[in-house]
């Protein structure tokens, strides 16, 4: 793995951290290395853990320099790399076990609504679609990802007024299935383990497939139907009226 992206195998768990020296942005680069690392998870554990190593962020999501600059060709390979890295996730056969201790910007919020068990943090950290709230209209690969784990309310809300929700509302919303204490994480996260290990993962996978296709049937139509680059081009001049953090 690269320095941006840590992979460990341990009694067939694999632990996949994320820690770029600064905020996890999902570049292509970046999404890339995450996918490889859970290619690696498939074939060697059972059980995969993502998670961040810096503090006070999961991922700053998509790059949002990218957008900015207008390049259409670069951008729709970003955003194209996220989407099917979700819908990877969404069908993976191990449990996923998707930690949130920091902010969670919609690159990050969509890889962790794929986990199967969402566990936050309790703080002052928010996670959501705000893609509105920046000039951006979401992608519809993430509503129909978030339409899966979202309670409809909160959908609404989240994708056409860009909120943002700290941990507790987070789980009333249905992005996390967890909150605990900071101090209780690292306990909580093995008790999710060994309630893991002894499931039957054949089944899980079925389990899984069965539950999850229809979103999934939607994700790859709306991959194939706009990230393409006639598509993209299109709505160019909406992406790169981005409002950039200041």
């Amino acid at each position: 793995m690269s320095k941006g992206v840590s992979y460990q195998l341990k009694d067939g768990v694999a632990r996949i951290v994320l820690d770029d020296g600064k905020v996890n942005v999902m570049s292509t680069t970046m999404l890339g290395e995450i996918g490889a690392a859970f290619e690696r998870a498939e074939t060697e554990a059972g059980v995969v853990v993502l998670r961040s190593a810096r503090p006070g962020i999961f991922s700053a999501g998509f790059d949002l320099k990218v957008f900015a600059a207008g390049d259409a060709a670069k951008s729709l390979d970003m955003v194209r790399a996220g989407a099917e890295l979700a819908l990877r996730l969404m069908s993976f056969p191990h449990p996923i076990i998707g930690v949130m201790e920091g902010h969670a910007f919609p690159m990050g919020t969509f890889l962790l609504l794929a986990c199967d068990i969402r566990l936050g943090a309790r703080g002052p950290h928010r996670m959501g679609l705000n893609e509105v709230a920046i000039g951006i209209a979401p992608p519809t690969f993430a509503i129909e990802l978030a339409r899966s784990r979202l309670h409809p309310a909160w959908l609404s809300r989240t994708v056409t007024l860009g909120e943002m929700y700290e941990p507790e509302e987070a789980l009333a919303a249905g992005f996390l299935d967890r909150v605990v204490a900071p101090e209780a994480i690292e306990t909580t996260l093995e008790e999710i383990i060994a309630g893991l290990r002894v499931i039957h993962k054949p089944s899980h996978a079925t389990a899984k497939k069965r539950l999850r296709q229809p979103a999934m049937d939607a994700m790859r139509m709306a991959i194939d139907r706009e990230l393409t680059m006639a598509a993209y081009e299109a709505s160019d001049r909406a992406r790169t009226a981005v409002a950039m953090p200041a």
